[in-house]
């Protein structure tokens, strides 16, 4: 009985850490997004496995953005944000289970624009006494039905308009134009336009925006700046708008330069705009907006640093005088890199070992270059931005150098073997070698043009001095060896066995000689002899 209560227990506790299924929405508040930004809506999912994900708006019009569904969470993109995203969003999860649960939920996207100043014009030439009119643009404003604008001058209040009845769907610019009498005191006195974009429970910045312009007749330019976008430190392959902005009456004309290294200046564009797609580091230098205005003949500058970042770059890896050189030239290796901030640069040899070899901050100097210093050199520029890599060869040509020749059998050398010598030799280019064998005469003579000699069933005559010559374009070396050949031998344990047979041989032969001799003399004495007879006769 206890047992059971105890498996009952464990099954209960498992089952209570079982998550139920459960969805949210992300951001779960009311979302504000200004038309042309980014909006990411995530539904997220606990307690499913195999969650199925959908998108749609309550009013069943187009999403206007990319779904993108994962394990346990769906997102929904509006990149750009456009007039067609002001919907409620409503995301159904179904959990594939046995009970195949479905859940929902919803949040509402509202969307405005109010992106950038009031621009404020003044037409014709301002001159006391006569009509004057101020426009003022207010840019890509949505809703425009919630749109105030005044225009002052300084303190006091010119005009009003409003928007409220305008049925605008999608982004506009406003203008609002009011036309006056100047009076010579208005001269040097702030004209301000001031739009207001008031959405009653919509949470954004800033809800009010104005410009101002200096009112004067046939004046300017004046104020001139530089405004860089998206900063006058840029990364390396970014664009970047350079803005001249300046107050005058006519409108200035305006003419972009930039200052070289050597102090000249290159002229650029007649646009208060410059762009540059993808700007480069030879890009940095002091930027000049000059601004003319033709009536009252009055010029004005403004002038802006810009300075490229980014990871290095090496714009050179040199070899002075050639990458192919003769040892004993002298050489040098230089290397170079730009980049912002100023890179650190190490320029060596590459090599496996520890033991890089020389290396230098910007280049290596090899007087009276060796052998040993030719192969891969590697210069590498880092900042904190990044490194940068590249590598150079540095051929050296030589004459033949550590000319080696080697034996085989390396012991007392004998008649009837085989033996071979073998040459080698270091050099650039690869020396070529030859065999030479000195003669009785004393003179060399050329016996082979491979590497390896070989001589088979050695003899005596093969004594003697055998030179081995390496040589190329720069220069040739020599080394010589002598064979010394031992006479043959024959070995103990054949000796022995032709010993006792020679002895046998005797041992047997002589009695046998003695009586041939005998039986020869006994037939000249007979006239004839018998063998049988005669070894008789010896018994």
């Amino acid at each position: 009985m206890g047992r059971t209560s105890q498996a009952v227990l464990v099954i209960l506790c498992v089952l209570r850490t079982v998550k139920a299924f459960e969805m949210e929405i992300i951001p779960a508040e009311r979302i504000v997004a200004q038309i042309g930004d980014t909006l990411i809506l995530t539904c997220n999912t606990t307690g499913c496995a195999s969650p199925s994900f959908s998108w749609r708006t309550q009013m069943d019009s187009p999403l206007g953005g990319k779904v993108s569904n994962h394990r346990t969470h769906s997102t929904l993109t509006m990149n750009p944000v456009s007039v067609v995203n002001s919907h409620s969003y409503l995301c159904t999860v179904i959990c594939e289970s046995a009970e195949k649960e479905r859940k929902e939920k919803s949040v509402k996207v509202e969307l405005y624009s109010f992106p950038s100043d009031p621009i404020i014009e003044i037409s014709p030439s301002l001159v006391a006494g006569e009509p004057a009119t101020v426009i003022c643009k207010i840019p890509d404003v949505y809703p425009s039905d919630h749109l105030e604008v005044s225009l002052k001058k300084d303190e006091d209040t010119l005009h009003e308009k409003d928007f409220f009845q305008d049925e605008s769907t999608n982004t506009e610019t406003k203008i609002v134009t009011y036309t006056f009498h100047s009076k010579p005191e208005d001269i040097g006195k702030d004209i301000t336009c001031v739009a207001r974009l008031h959405i009653a429970d919509m949470d954004f910045e800033p809800k009010e925006r104005a410009s101002s312009q200096k009112f004067n007749a046939n004046f300017g330019p004046q104020n001139t700046v530089i405004t860089a976008s998206p900063g006058n430190s840029p990364m390396e392959g970014d664009s970047l708008n350079l803005t001249c902005m300046t107050q005058s009456n006519p409108p200035a004309q305006i003419v972009w330069s930039k200052y070289l290294a050597e102090e000249s200046i290159q002229h650029l564009i007649k646009s208060n705009v410059l762009s540059i797609p993808h700007v480069h580091f030879n890009d940095s230098g002091l930027y000049v907006c000059e601004v003319i205005n033709p009536v009252t003949n009055k010029t004005e500058k403004a002038t802006l640093d810009i300075i490229i970042q980014g990871a290095p770059v090496i714009t050179k890896l040199s070899i002075e005088p050639s990458t192919t050189v003769q040892e004993g030239e002298n050489v040098s290796i230089h290397c170079s890199a730009e980049s912002n901030p100023p890179p650190k640069i190490i320029l060596r040899r590459k090599s496996e070992n520890a033991n890089m070899g020389p290396f230098s901050d910007r280049s290596i100097l090899l007087p009276s270059v060796r052998f040993q210093n030719g192969g891969d050199y590697e210069c590498v520029a880092e900042n904190k931005f990044g490194n940068s890599k590249s590598e150079i060869t540095l051929n050296v040509k030589y004459g033949p150098k550590n000319t080696m020749i080697t034996v085989i059998p390396t012991d007392t050398l004998k008649e009837g073997e085989t033996v071979t010598m073998k040459c080698t030799s270091s050099g650039n280019p690869a020396p070529v070698i030859s065999w030479k064998k000195k003669k009785a005469t004393g003179e060399s003579e050329e016996i082979s043009k491979n590497a390896t000699l070989t001589i088979q069933n050695l003899k005596s005559k093969d004594l003697g001095l055998y030179e081995c010559e390496a040589y190329n374009l720069f220069g040739k070396e020599e080394k010589a060896v002598e064979l010394y050949i031992q006479a043959r031998l024959e070995e103990p344990d054949q000796m022995i066995p032709l010993i006792i047979a020679f002895s046998s041989v005797a041992a047997i032969a002589v009695p046998t000689v003695a009586v041939l001799i005998y039986v020869s003399r006994q037939a000249k004495i007979n006239g004839s002899y018998s063998l049988v007879k005669a070894l008789r006769l010896k018994v």
